[in-house]
């Protein structure tokens, strides 16, 4: 069976249905295919800062959104192993006054949810899942898709969407993940847990506030989610029996491990890593950045074109920038997916090759176990002012007007 299909998105995440929605309202017409059976996230929490804010207000989803978000008034980064106040971003109203939207919070699922039910409701846009993509052609005038089952799609554009280990990237690369030796156990609990720290143990923060534990080797991240009813956390420390041969399986970054990790911390910390479910462990992946995410009419978005480790919170608010300015160079380029693929690249490229490569080094001066980078680091954190917004001006400022 062979279907022609204007522009395929693989892939039914944050980044594919966003790709699509912005498709749509610029007047596209989109299909995504998903390989699980159902459209859904795995995970707890998200963090939406203001450049990713600015997209979804322009597709109309805000509204929806903030039903389920909460908006932080603080983000508080101490030491976890002393206990110290090292920092606070006040994310209050100079915050919101400097870049147009609050800093945002929320339940993964609750952002799919919204985007699949805007999808839905845009006749424009068709779903189908349980689509597993295992090879791609781009034959020049058209590019095909083929699924486990036999059947294939002839696409006038391809749009690959699909995470960390892309079929998509394969066209362009024949690089694999780079295994950080990091992982993270992550959940969410109930915010009246009186074992939370959040709002209490003498942590100067409150209910609506984000708490970021950084100390030698690991960190600790606590925020509310879904309406505040929830506080997210996630645990991430480095394994010292990470190897090559075992990266692929469990045998490292275990939970003896994770309780080994945070036991030099302070009570609120341990408090809170005990928490944590034990059942599933996410190892921390990245990519060197590319030069060059296209192949004709095949393309790249999201983790399939520039994963990133967590620590500048830009994974998802990228892949959702992309999405913005992949629909606008559709616009541009009155549909013509070649001209609009290269220039949505050569926007893109640059800023997400820096925000990969900053974010590793922003973890590496959080965990760094010696005498110089971690003085340095709390010293200069400590002078800082609430509202000294100079070092996020270049994440979180509308892009269009900057450049």
């Amino acid at each position: 069976m062979t279907a022609d299909v204007p522009i395929l998105i693989i892939g039914g995440g944050i980044g594919g249905m966003t790709a699509a929605l912005a498709l749509a309202r610029a007047g596209c017409t989109a299909h995504i295919v998903e390989r699980s059976p159902e459209f859904g996230e795995i995970g707890a929490g998200i963090q939406l800062a203001p450049n990713a804010l600015r997209i979804l207000d322009g597709l109309g989803v805000l509204p929806e959104l903030a039903e389920l978000a909460v908006h932080l008034r603080h983000l508080v980064l101490m030491h976890a192993e002393t206990g110290r106040h090292l920092t606070t971003v006040d994310f209050g109203e100079p915050f919101e006054r400097r870049y147009g939207y609050p800093y945002t919070v929320m339940h993964r699922g609750d952002l799919l949810t919204v985007l699949h039910q805007a999808c839905r409701a845009d006749d424009r846009i068709t779903l189908e899942a349980s689509r597993d993509v295992t090879e791609l052609s781009d034959d020049g005038g058209t590019a095909r898709v083929r699924f486990a089952d036999g059947a294939s799609y002839e696409c006038g554009a391809v749009v690959g969407a699909d995470g960390l280990w892309s079929t998509a990237r394969t066209l362009i690369s024949a690089d694999r993940p780079v295994c950080q030796e990091f992982v993270a156990y992550r959940g969410a609990l109930p915010a009246r847990d009186d074992a939370m720290p959040t709002g209490g143990n003498g942590v100067p923060a409150g209910p609506d506030d984000e708490i970021i534990w950084i100390g030698p080797g690991k960190h600790l991240v606590q925020y509310p989610i879904r309406r505040g009813e929830l506080v997210n956390q996630v645990a991430v420390f480095g394994s010292g029996s990470y190897s090559r041969e075992a990266e692929l399986t469990d045998r490292w970054g275990t939970p003896a491990e994770l309780d080994q990790a945070f036991a030099p911390c302070c009570d609120p910390v341990r408090a809170g890593v005990a928490l944590i479910s034990r059942d599933r462990r996410w190892v921390m992946y990245d990519r060197e950045p590319l030069d060059n995410w296209t192949t004709g009419r095949i393309t790249l978005l999201g983790d399939a074109a520039h994963p990133m480790v967590q620590y500048l919170a830009q994974g998802a608010c990228q892949a959702i920038e992309d999405a913005g300015c992949l629909a606008r160079q559709f616009t541009r380029y009155d549909g013509d997916p070649t001209k609009a693929f290269a220039s949505y690249q050569a926007e893109r490229i640059p800023r997400t090759a820096l925000i990969q490569r900053s974010a590793r080094i922003w973890g590496q001066i959080w965990h760094d176990d010696g005498s110089v980078i971690p003085l340095l680091r709390d010293r200069i954190l400590a002078r800082r002012g609430p509202d000294d917004y100079t070092d996020l001006d270049w994440l979180y400022q509308d892009q269009t007007e900057a450049s």
